[in-house]
């Protein structure tokens, strides 16, 4: 099974080349390691990485404009390869991309993201914008 953390170059690339202007929804799901081991030595777990991480990253979060619609907890899955279980699973909605863009690209950013690299054994993140309105599920 693959790990996710990080984006690709090619990822992050096509997500840079779709509309910045307009308000993103990402969905993420989000497996914690047991044990998180930082390139300094300090070990410590995986929930104790994530909280560092989202303490420091969640000023610049909300500098941005960014906020938390959704947050819940995975319980089971019911559809969906048994193996993966997902630990934290929100939703962060920002302004347009562009704000998204200049959180993570920020020194102020990148001085921080060790921390969730640390935390994180697996992950997804999603890019959603807004759908057509409708009331059904695919209008």
């Amino acid at each position: 099974m693959s790990q996710y953390i990080d984006p690709t170059e090619e990822q992050f690339k096509t997500f840079k080349n779709l509309p910045r202007d307009t308000p993103i929804m990402m969905l993420n799901l989000i497996e914690l390691n047991d044990s998180a081991s930082y390139k300094d030595g300090r070990i410590t777990t995986g929930a104790d990485a994530y909280r560092a991480y989202g303490k420091e990253s969640g000023p610049l979060f909300s500098n941005v404009g960014g906020e938390i619609i959704w947050r819940g907890r995975p319980e089971s899955m019911l559809i969906g390869p048994s193996e993966e279980r997902w630990d934290i699973a929100f939703i962060a909605q920002y302004p347009n991309a562009g704000a998204f863009l200049e959180m993570v690209t920020s020194s102020a950013y990148q001085a921080i993201v060790f921390h969730r690299q640390a935390a994180v054994k697996d992950s997804r993140l999603v890019r959603m914008g807004d759908a057509i309105e409708g009331a059904g599920f695919s209008e």
